[in-house]
């Protein structure tokens, strides 16, 4: 057997079937030479007692000492017990992550997740991983990869990290399902974008001018009275909207709500006096389960987003979301005192960390208490406090 050079190689003539020459320098290198006169460079190696061969290149694309090297270092991998055709097919089996996103929906999302947080998955992957990312393998994709998707979205920062998010969260499923290394998820330690977080409370007017509005719809009757007693719901208990929207009469009983499947599982909200108000004076559909009823239907009403934003301008309130009057709600609690853990268990929260976007309220009723408090204090030791700047005065 010679040696393989460009000479040689380019002197062998092809025949009427394919053939192969084998380089005596490294054993199991050589060249398939085919009919079509076609000549690629060749590894062939035993393994598991079967005869395994891979393709390195053609001659002309690579050189007879580039694909001389290429062999030494696959027949390394075989001598350290690894099997490199049988790593090239699996990697060509590899599933894409277009069919990734395709299990997640129809495993994890459909199985795990709440409709709203499905829907949310599904726009993902959609919109944005599957247009960037779903012709790689799940195996190749690597940091720089979800860097480079996040950096695309950076004009819209919440978008770029919850894309991230969902990326982690179906990388981690891939290495819970074999399909990537354990600890080799690549959205770890990409920097999220920088949020402002939205704090919209309503004043004691604006709360009084939204009340005003509300009166008067439904005195004129404009909307439906079941929407508008769902926003006054909102604006009482502090539930979420879709906790309000698919409340059902068996849920409410004479002091809560007893809400069996939420965002954060079962729970029970409080029914204070307002709220039980608004809801004796709703009358239930007949056949129909759901306090928000939809005339003519068996289901909820789903029109609230739109009277919703025909009630906010009127009110002069345009910049209030729905989900601002579960915050307005947490905000009045704070700010009248109520302990941070307290105002977590009325909104629901699993983690206290969800509340302290809240805990700056309580700075004012501590700030009066502590005035308070200090006078009294001040008076008995004969202080007060003098007019204009604050300077200490003895009472005489």
């Amino acid at each position: 057997m010679p040696r393989l050079t460009k000479r040689l190689v380019d002197a062998l003539a092809p025949r009427e079937a394919s053939y192969f020459v084998w380089d005596d320098e490294v054993t199991g290198f050589g060249i398939r030479v085919m009919p079509s006169g076609t000549r690629t460079y060749q590894v062939q190696y035993r393994k598991g007692g079967r005869t395994r061969r891979a393709s390195i290149g053609k001659h002309g694309t690579v050189t007879a000492d580039q694909a001389r090297q290429t062999a030494r270092q696959m027949l390394g991998v075989v001598a350290g017990g690894g099997d490199p055709v049988e790593d090239a097919l699996r990697h060509r089996a590899a599933p894409t992550m277009a069919a990734l996103c395709d299990r997640v929906l129809a495993t994890h999302a459909a199985e795990r997740c709440k409709p709203s947080t499905r829907l949310e998955y599904e726009r993902v992957c959609r919109r944005f991983i599957k247009p960037a990312l779903g012709g790689f393998k799940v195996v190749d994709v690597t940091r720089r990869d979800v860097a480079a998707l996040h950096q695309k979205l950076s004009a819209t920062p919440y978008q770029a990290n919850r894309a991230v998010l969902i990326l982690s969260k179906m990388f981690n499923l891939a290495e819970v399902w074999g399909l990537r290394p354990d600890g080799s998820n690549p959205c770890r330690h990409v920097p999220k974008f920088r949020q402002r977080k939205r704090e919209r409370f309503l004043s004691v007017a604006e709360m009084a001018r939204l009340g005003e509005v509300l009166a008067e719809a439904e005195a004129e009757g404009r909307f439906s009275p079941y929407l508008l007693a769902a926003i006054r719901l909102l604006i009482l208990t502090g539930c979420r909207k879709s906790e309000i929207q698919t409340l059902k009469w068996a849920y409410v009983t004479e002091t809560a709500l007893e809400l069996p499947d939420t965002k954060t599982g079962a729970r029970r909200v409080p029914l204070p006096g307002a709220a039980r108000a608004v809801l004796d004076g709703l009358t239930p559909v007949e056949g129909n389960p759901y306090v928000i009823a939809r005339s003519g239907t068996a289901g909820f009403d789903t029109g609230l987003q739109r009277i919703w934003d025909r009630i906010r301008t009127e009110a002069g309130l345009k910049d209030v979301r729905l989900h601002d009057l579960r915050h307005n709600y947490a905000s009045a609690a704070v700010s009248a005192g109520m302990p941070i853990q307290m105002v977590g268990k009325l909104l629901g929260h699993s983690e206290l960390q969800s509340t302290m976007r809240y805990a700056h309220l309580a700075d004012d009723p501590i700030r009066a208490a502590a005035e308070q408090n200090a006078s009294a204090l001040g008076a008995a030791l004969g202080l007060r406090v003098g007019p204009g700047k604050a300077r200490l005065r003895l009472v005489t």
